[in-house]
């Protein structure tokens, strides 16, 4: 034993912290215990008293077993929408995955439960909508909405800073396809835009403009993101072409792209250089007007950014006859998330007095097509239903 009263205290609070942990591999060893028994208990059918005892014993929700199945997900395979509704009712978490990526929703769907899956996905769109309201003073990297789909992504395709720091390239992939390509420091490459999406923007020109009252006079079209320029390329093409264009665009090498591909001299355009919060507060864009066609596809913005652009719509858009739309990629690689950020969209665009009407457009390839597709850049978008969104403001009484 030591003289020390120093070392006497150091021994004393090695003892405490040893005792705290031991503690702590007691609690987790029993959460453990409870959370593997609730999953079993669901896969086992047991009475629905048994579920509910476990649960007010402490049994955790938010638990995964060895292979990622929460107690959602059990609940998902045995099919049972009542038990669903009560684990969400406890406040079991929506968009869990488990090892194979798949969440409880994607569960349900699979087995073609439309009760389980709309319960799980109905729970996913209540916890977005309160997120956002409850993080709309937040700064955009911490808004908890967002977290769902980028887990506070601080690279090039989470970041719009990353992003604009960056360099793109315009090339053509061995298939032949245009891409506009983000390199990034893993190796990985990303498609900011890709040819494949041409007939998502032919389907949305056409959504937007071919029934247009103001057609025949020349639209005034405001498009946030270039890109590859695809839709902006359909814009000019349309029978009367646009009496003015506007486009938004904040990277310095697509506004290189631009600049060589000769749009500044096209009679009609206005290329605006800088971010859309920037942009649409100037005095140079205040001094445009309204426009009769909306449209935006940024580039590692999250959603709260784009129910931000939501908010600006009334003073863009010149009155009920004028059109919005966006890209709808948001979060595309999971089914469940897609239709849950598809039906936050449709709630947040009616909150500002806009009526949106859903068109399918069926993006679906086989898998030798998919490869080409792709290539060697990362899927972004693997659904086989794009869901285009056509929103109008509502007539004022």
């Amino acid at each position: 034993m030591s003289d020390h009263p120093e070392d006497l205290e150091a021994y004393a609070q090695d003892d405490i912290e040893t005792f705290e942990d031991l503690e702590d591999m007691e609690e987790i060893n029993a959460l453990t215990e409870l959370g593997t028994t609730l999953i079993q208990a669901i896969l086992e059918k047991e009475p629905m008293e048994n579920i509910r005892d476990l649960i007010d014993a402490g049994a955790p929700l938010w638990f995964q077993d060895n292979e990622g199945t929460s107690p959602l997900h059990a609940a998902a395979y045995v099919g049972n929408d009542q038990l669903v509704n009560l684990l969400v009712e406890e406040g079991a978490v929506w968009n869990t995955v488990d090892n194979l990526g798949n969440t409880a929703g994607d569960i349900a769907l699979s087995m073609n439960n439309e009760a389980c899956y709309t319960l799980i996905r109905d729970a996913g769109i209540r916890s977005v909508l309160l997120l956002a309201l409850l993080s709309s003073g937040s700064s955009p990297t911490e808004t908890p909405s967002a977290l769902v789909i980028r887990d506070n992504d601080t690279s090039a395709v989470g970041s719009t800073y990353a992003f604009l720091a960056s360099r793109l390239h315009y090339t053509k992939d061995a298939s032949g396809q245009e891409i506009c390509l983000l390199k990034l420091e893993d190796g990985g490459q990303v498609g900011v835009m890709m040819g494949w999406e041409r007939d998502i923007m032919h389907k949305t020109v056409d959504e937007l403009c071919s029934s247009h009252p103001k057609l025949d006079g020349g639209l005034r079209v405001l498009n946030v993101g270039f890109g590859l320029g695809i839709i902006d390329g359909m814009f000019q093409t349309l029978p009367k072409p646009p009496s003015l264009h506007v486009i938004i665009e904040p990277h310095p090498d697509v506004l290189a792209h631009i600049k060589e591909q000769g749009w500044h001299e096209k009679v009609g355009v206005n290329i605006l250089e800088g971010k859309w919060q920037d942009v649409l507060s100037s005095e140079e864009f205040r001094g445009l007007g309204k426009f009769d066609v909306v449209y935006t596809d940024t580039f590692a913005e999250n959603y709260d950014e784009l129910h931000k652009f939501f908010k600006r719509l009334p003073d863009l858009l010149d009155g009920p006859d004028a059109r919005f739309s966006f890209f709808n990629g948001l979060a595309a690689t999971n089914a469940l998330f897609y239709d849950v950020y598809t039906r936050v969209c449709d709630c947040h665009l009616s909150e500002i007095g806009a009526e949106v009407h859903w068109c399918d457009v069926n993006v679906e390839v086989d898998d030798a097509k998919d490869q080409e597709r792709w290539g060697e850049t990362r899927e972004y978008f693997t659904q086989p239903i794009y869901r285009l969104p056509v929103a109008q403001l509502k007539h004022k009484d």
